[in-house]
């Protein structure tokens, strides 16, 4: 017989039962032969009858709780208990662990009238055998019935309390887990900015600048001169660790632009950031041009921050994206019809986009010589712009 509790606590629980059940039974048959009663023998047969049903289903797979098996088990020591009963007044007693496998084995709206009616039998048999009617003839067995659902069904609702509190910290540790993995990536990914950026900022410029500086004295030198030798192979080899330095800064690109332009990466964004009663709209301004990585994360973060904002705070039902491409500069406007907010107010963190809001914002346009504004005031809805110089060399292409 299986149960529906913890295996320590269902071992002790079947131990007691097993052991209640069948030291009754002995009781019972041990008092018959003691007694000389006429029927001692069917008596001490039918408690052995009973004994062996029962030590059967208890130890059979199929008697669960809720089964066929299980109703018809108890079915069958019903039965069997009602002839000990006809029997034997002592049989009484048998009835208190019966309220225990009726309570457990079928479902609580036929447990409870099973109970009632084993307790009206047993008070039955008592008075059939003619014995002195007292208080106690009643009140016995409907006490132990009441005993024995109020331990069930309390048992049974700590039970479920406690698998409740287990599901929930379960919960809580796979949250958990979850967030310190975010957390990871999110780092990951901010370092991996970094770098990118450290790399194009410092390592990418000298070498470009090393580049030019060695063309420039290739020219100025004889063909035949020996140093023009040393000095073209130093202009490639700075030609090639700029390449291998571009490359390093392309494979630490954020995963939303490896595959595709900037614009492209901000129509995804567009079209997975949502709420209810929210419509985010892209568009592009002007002739696209290749940015460098630094911009193009710069740009795509505060979209992404942006828009977290007005997912969260703004309570917009619409909000635009905008990419311009000027002559001398790229900018960025994400524009809502939201609530607004004063701008003297603190700004508010944006987890979600990997910084804290307007100063993350603010902090990637200072590193790259751009501006951040911000437009906002409450019941006005929010305007935030950002604009990036374009480098020196494709304004000029661009002016060209």
């Amino acid at each position: 017989m299986e149960t529906r509790v913890h295996p320590p606590v269902a071992a002790a629980l079947r131990l007691c039962l097993h052991g209640l059940m069948l030291g009754l039974l002995v009781l019972t048959a041990v008092k018959a032969a003691g007694d000389g009663v006429p029927r001692a023998g069917a008596v001490i047969a039918t408690a052995g009858v009973l004994g062996a049903v029962y030590a059967a289903g208890a130890a059979a797979r199929s008697v669960q709780p809720g089964t066929r098996a299980g109703a018809g088990w108890l079915a069958v020591l019903g039965l069997l208990w009602a002839v000990l009963l006809v029997l034997s007044p002592d049989a009484l007693w048998v009835a208190f662990p019966l309220y225990f496998l009726q309570l457990h084995l079928l479902p609580t709206r036929w447990s409870l009238p099973a109970v009632a009616v084993t307790a009206a039998a047993a008070i039955a048999g008592f008075l059939l055998h003619g014995q002195a009617v007292t208080p106690g003839t009643f009140i016995g067995p409907l006490l132990g019935a009441a005993v024995a659902v109020a331990t069930v069904l309390g048992y049974e609702a700590l039970f479920r309390e406690s698998e409740r509190r287990r599901r929930l910290i379960e919960e809580l540790i796979a949250t958990r887990a979850e967030l310190a993995a975010a957390e990871r990536t999110a780092g990951t990914l901010a370092e991996r900015e970094r770098l990118a950026r450290e790399i194009h900022d410092t390592l990418a410029q000298g070498l470009s600048s090393i580049q030019l500086l060695l063309r420039a004295a290739e020219r100025a030198l004889p063909e035949d001169a020996p140093a023009a030798a040393h000095v073209h192979r130093a202009r490639e080899a700075a030609q090639d660790n700029l390449a291998e330095a571009r490359r390093f800064v392309r494979a630490l690109t954020p995963p939303d632009l490896e595959h595709g332009s900037l614009a492209a990466a901000l129509e995804r964004l567009t079209a997975r950031t949502g709420a209810p009663g929210l419509t985010v709209r892209f568009a592009v301004s002007g002739t696209p041009v290749e940015l460098p990585t630094p911009y193009e994360v710069a740009l795509l973060r505060t979209a992404q921050s942006a828009l977290a904002n007005t997912v969260r705070h703004a309570g917009a039902r619409r909000a635009e994206i905008t990419l311009s491409f000027m002559d001398t500069s790229v900018s960025l406007d994400v524009v809502d019809d939201g609530c607004g907010f004063a701008q003297d107010a603190p700004a508010r963190p944006s987890p979600e986009s990997g910084g804290f809001g307007l100063p993350a914002m603010r902090s990637r346009a200072r590193s790259l010589g751009g501006t951040l504004s911000v437009e906002s005031a409450p019941g006005q809805g929010t305007a935030v712009a950002l604009t990036l110089p374009l480098p020196a060399d494709r304004a000029g292409r661009e002016a060209a």
